[in-house]
C-alpha cells in the first residue's frame, strides 16, 4: 500500500517477479487496537490461519518481514532462535523444514525503511537479488 508498496512493486520487477506472482499475507488477521504491536496471544490465536495459508500455497520463499513480527515468528517458529535482529539476518538464507517439505526463508528490511533511510534501497534491493537467486536456482545453497 502506498509508497511502501510501490517501493516493493518495484523491488519485484527488478528481480522479474509480477506481484501477481506474489502472496502477502500478515501473521495476524486483523489489526489491533490503536495499531499496536500484535501480542503473543494474538499471533498465537492466528497461527492456524497462517499455518494453512502456508500449506495450501506452498511458497518456494518465504519472505519476512514485511514486519519485525513476523520475521521473528518465522524464524523462531522453526528453530532459529531466539529471533535475531534484522540488521544480523537481512539477506540471509535460511532453510526450513514444513510439513509440505523444504522452504526457503530469507529476511528482508520492509520497503518503508527505504522512505526514511535513503541508504536501505541499495541493500534492499541488493537483498532482493538473493530472492531471485534463489528463484532461478532453488537447488540447496550451502552457507
Amino acid at each position: 500500500m502506498g509508497r511502501a508498496g510501490n517501493i516493493l512493486n518495484g523491488l519485484l520487477e527488478e528481480i522479474g517477479v509480477v506481484r501477481d506472482e506474489v502472496f502477502i499475507t500478515n501473521i495476524v488477521k486483523c489489526r489491533p487496537p490503536k495499531n499496536r504491536d500484535p501480542n503473543p496471544e494474538e499471533i498465537e490465536a492466528c497461527r492456524p490461519y497462517l499455518d494453512s495459508q502456508l500449506s495450501l500455497i506452498r511458497p518456494m520463499v518465504i519472505v519476512p518481514p514485511l514486519g519485525r513480527f513476523a520475521m521473528r515468528w518465522v524464524l523462531e517458529s522453526y528453530g532459529i532462535a531466539p529471533g535475531p535482529p534484522i540488521s544480523e539476518v537481512h539477506g540471509k538464507i535460511f532453510r526450513i523444514q514444513t510439513i509440505t517439505g523444504e522452504r526457503v526463508v530469507i529476511p528482508v528490511y520492509h520497503p518503508a525503511a527505504t522512505i526514511y533511510r535513503p541508504a536501505f534501497r541499495e541493500i534492499l534491493a541488493a537483498d532482493f537479488e538473493t530472492i531471485r537467486s534463489v528463484i532461478e536456482d532453488p537447488r540447496p545453497v550451502t552457507e
